[in-house]
């Protein structure tokens, strides 16, 4: 990503308004709408992530959206190397980047200078193995004694994190700790951050509502389509919240309004967890928002984006 003035950005939890107050924004700030989100880049994903709509993306251009099938494995390296592609093509054109999401792994990814690990499945492969016969403290303990610092902030019962702390170094020479350490500086001179906040049963009602609105405009239908597909074997796409419930329905393991209740209650956690990632980073300054979400307070986040 080339050198520029700050990156602007719509931050905050799921089903806040961003997206149509992203939409409002893109014409007094001569923007155009980066999507940081982990799901928006499936395709076919699209009513249960409230991805933006044709009439929608029709209002504002739109990137980073529908980037891989649902079936392929995409991670967050992938996703900065993309953006990063995207924001210099948007600069290059004269407007602004104008991030707008949720996800703050992605976020934290294109706007600071972290570097994500390389990756190897068979040395996984083999450290899982070693992990299901050794038991997995026996690896924590190696851990220990690699890497003290990132050892001391995993649970040693945590085999993912173990074995991922072990396939680093081997993979790079690298201590894990010494990737992990570029998370805790947030340079102040890369984006300017609104947030959209609002109190915890505001937004509860909201999820609710959108979630019964994605019930309504055939979402059933759509997880239908990825069941047949092999929807139930992909790794990171049945990872988005309601799909996995509906696919559960449609193997009559769940009835509708036990998929409902499951979904609602997984996005409003969601909700909470994207609220705490964004108040840690200090360059986010919060806009308060009642039932209307983020349209409400658009005239303030507006002249806080637009101030040179």
């Amino acid at each position: 990503m080339a050198s520029g003035p700050p990156l602007l950005a719509l931050v905050g939890p799921t089903a806040s308004g961003k997206t149509e107050a992203g939409i409002a924004l893109v014409r007094s700030l001569d923007a155009e709408v980066c999507s940081v989100d982990s799901m928006l880049v499936y395709r076919g994903m699209d009513i249960g992530t409230a991805k933006p709509t044709a009439a929608q993306r029709s209002l504002a251009t739109h990137h980073l959206i529908d980037l891989a099938e649902p079936s392929e494995r995409f991670t967050v390296a992938r996703f900065q190397r993309l953006a990063r592609e995207a924001i210099d093509d948007v600069r290059l054109r004269g407007a602004a980047p104008l991030l707008v999401g949720g996800s703050g792994l992605y976020f934290r990814a294109v706007v600071d200078e972290l570097v994500f690990p390389p990756e190897d499945s068979e040395l996984r492969a083999e450290l899982q193995q070693e992990a299901a016969t050794a038991g997995v403290r026996t690896l924590y303990h190696r851990l220990e004694l690699l890497d003290p610092t990132a050892a001391a902030k995993i649970e040693p019962a945590n085999m993912r994190r173990v074995v991922r702390a072990l396939e680093v170094p081997a993979l790079t020479g690298s201590l894990f700790s010494e990737f992990a350490a570029a998370w805790q500086h947030h340079d102040p001179g890369r984006v300017r951050a609104a947030g959209v906040r609002m109190p915890s049963e505001v937004l509860g009602r909201r999820i609710a509502v959108r979630v019964s609105a994605m019930f309504a405009a055939g979402w059933l239908t759509e997880v239908r389509g990825l069941v047949e597909r092999g929807f139930g074997a992909w790794l990171t796409s049945t990872q988005a919240i309601g799909y996995s419930e509906l696919a559960r329905h449609l193997e009559g393991r769940l009835s509708l309004e036990e998929a409902w209740e499951a979904t609602v209650r997984r996005t409003r956690n969601l909700a909470r967890r994207q609220t705490a990632w964004f108040r840690r980073d200090p360059r986010v300054r919060w806009f308060d928002a009642g039932e209307g979400g983020a349209l409400e307070v658009l005239g303030d986040i507006e002249t806080y984006l637009g101030d040179p």
